[in-house]
């Protein structure tokens, strides 16, 4: 997971982590952008999150899934990060998973064509989807575009879904209901 630093959304990277360590995944919590010496990220309401690493310092690192969290101006910061683009490019260029959250899929996804034609975002951002996604999917909760391998979600109040999808996706669907049962969801 991606983190820049001020305005992501802490209810969305906090469920989506949680949930993905439930399921036994190994997770990296990435900061992006400055300062490159700390570690920890502020976030919309104030709660600090420590990152278990900088960006630059693992951009060589492989990975199943790589997951944006939303927010503004997080989610811009996401985008205006050269090196997370050229992790996503790579990742999309080798059949591996991403996902993006509230504004990220329309802010750090879109502006770089890394936003499939299945695809949804917080319906605050839905209007710069117009005419590149399938209108069918853009009102969904979470969005799966197979052939992308792209997962997209609307916000806060979607993120455990999303990353249940997300489980289901990279581990497997029994993994993904035994998390979900055991959070009483």
């Amino acid at each position: 997971m991606r983190l820049p630093n001020g305005n992501l959304l802490e209810l969305e990277a906090i469920a989506i982590l949680n949930i993905l360590r439930r399921a036994s995944c190994n997770v990296t919590i990435a900061r992006v952008g400055s300062p490159v010496d700390a570690l920890s990220v502020k976030c919309a309401r104030e709660t600090i999150i420590q990152c278990d690493a900088h960006l630059r310092d693992i951009l060589s690192n492989t990975y199943d899934l790589i997951v944006l969290p939303g927010g503004m101006p997080g989610a811009q910061a996401l985008s205006d990060s050269p090196e997370l683009v050229t992790m996503l490019r790579k990742q999309r260029s080798k059949g591996g998973w991403y996902g993006a959250i509230c504004a990220a899929p329309a802010v750090a996804l879109l502006p770089h064509g890394l936003l499939p034609g299945q695809a949804t975002c917080h319906p605050a951002f839905q209007s710069k989807l117009e005419g590149i996604v399938d209108a069918s999917s853009k009102s969904a909760r979470v969005v799966v575009d197979e052939s992308a391998r792209c997962v997209t979600s609307q916000g806060a109040g979607t993120a455990i879904e999303f990353a249940l999808k997300l489980v289901e996706l990279v581990v497997d669907e029994a993994t993904s209901q035994q998390v979900a049962k055991a959070i009483v969801f």
